[in-house]
């Protein structure tokens, strides 16, 4: 059964200059009249995908999607200059402003629930409902579970993989090995390493392996902004004044309601982060799918943001 609402095109879109380096591009789909919601997607890197439309009543919503800093459409491609948080944070203001809404509700899952977090505590008022899912804060014990040891024992097959393009002396260290790769100047160095970082991610983020999903991943354009972005920001600690930051300022949003969905068996952002967000925040709304993993296009993961979106 698809839970999806039917495919839809852009009324509008356009390219949002925000900084003298980047322009972000952005469309507006739906109801131009209707309650304004702004989707954030993943990674950071990640890019936008037509069915992230589909998540809203097109009747009901007016609709707005952008792809961030150096992804997707937006200008320049995979730069990581001028590309912070709390860059992502000030463009989604910018896109609020520029459109002249008032408030509106934030949806985002993965990295996008990082960021929903971080923007909905620096802008309140802006914020008229949260859509969270597969719960991520980017404090180290996260990063060490997928990037260094812990998802390895459920998936090493898939880490053999990833971990093949470094050396046995800098495996202590993954992340910041990679950085050095993505970084490097070398464009077959970084084309490597880019695959095996995006590769791993797409074969753990569902409980059954997507191959379209693992293909995509693996393509030269999009693991190289997903790839490079990502490490940037991990290696960065998410430009975080600590790595609890998120969690220690709950108290600004607690009253924007808020959704939480989570994924039982998701790998990629385990649902221990989600807990404690919820242990921390009782007044939202907490939905543990029990049969998904971290994708936002599994059955029950997109059932459970569909109908809390549209109810």
């Amino acid at each position: 059964m698809n839970f999806l609402y039917p495919e839809i095109e852009p009324f509008n879109t356009g390219y949002l200059k925000v900084s003298q380096l980047h322009e972000i591009y952005f469309e507006q789909c739906g109801n131009p009249n209707g309650e304004p919601v702004i989707f954030l997607h993943g990674g950071p890197g990640g890019g936008l995908q037509d069915n992230y439309r589909r998540y809203f009543d097109p009747k009901r919503y007016h609709i707005i999607l952008f792809d961030q800093r150096g992804c997707g459409k937006s200008k320049p491609f995979a730069e990581l200059r001028e590309n912070t948080t709390w860059d992502l944070v000030s463009d989604i203001e910018k896109i609020r402003e520029e459109l002249s809404i008032s408030k509106w509700a934030v949806f985002g899952g993965s990295w996008g629930s990082t960021l929903a977090l971080a923007y909905a505590q620096s802008h309140p008022d802006s914020v008229s409902a949260l859509y969270l899912r597969g719960i991520f804060m980017l404090r180290k014990k996260e990063l060490r579970w997928f990037y260094q040891e812990g998802a390895s024992f459920l998936y090493p097959d898939a880490w053999e993989k990833y971990i093949a393009p470094i050396p046995e002396e800098e495996r202590d260290d993954f992340i910041s090995a990679f950085y050095k790769r993505l970084t490097s100047e070398d464009q077959s160095i970084r084309s490597e390493a880019a695959k095996a970082w995006a590769v791993w991610e797409a074969s753990t983020s569902k409980i059954f392996p997507d191959t379209e999903m693992i293909s995509k991943f693996s393509g030269d354009k999009f693991s190289e902004a997903f790839a490079r972005i990502e490490c940037h920001y991990f290696i960065n600690g998410g430009f975080l004044e600590s790595e609890n930051q998120l969690l220690d300022n709950v108290d600004k949003i607690r009253h924007i309601p808020t959704v939480i969905v989570q994924g039982r068996y998701d790998i990629v952002c385990p649902p221990q982060t989600a807990w404690e967000l919820h242990k921390k925040w009782p007044e939202a709304e907490f939905i543990m799918v029990q049969d998904a993993g971290h994708s936002l296009s599994e059955k029950g993961i997109t059932q459970a943001l569909v109908s809390a979106v549209n109810k």
